[in-house]
């Protein structure tokens, strides 16, 4: 992997933070800023592939799907739904 050195600015308040947490973690601050940056990357890049896909959906194709699925079919254990519970009603005063 290829490193590289940037200057980076932060805010007083902020780089005092990060250092506390990179202490309470027991890692390097440089480690802290790299992991919290590859999260946010993370973040958006799967954000961005979720409205792609969402932008080719055929939502009809999709619900005819999930109308068909389970039919006839008890849920599996697990999927059960939970039995409603019953409101105990006020006594007239």
């Amino acid at each position: 992997m290829r490193k590289s050195n940037f200057a980076l600015r932060l805010q007083p308040s902020l780089l005092d933070e990060a250092r506390k947490l990179a202490e309470a973690e027991g890692v390097a601050l440089n480690q802290l800023i790299n992991v919290a940056v590859a999260e946010k990357v993370s973040a958006l890049r799967t954000e961005a592939y979720i409205a792609e896909r969402a932008g080719r959906a055929d939502i009809a194709k999709a619900l005819g799907i999930l109308r068909r699925a389970g039919v006839g079919r008890p849920p599996m254990k697990g999927d059960e739904l939970p039995e409603p519970k019953r409101r105990r009603r006020a006594r007239p005063a």
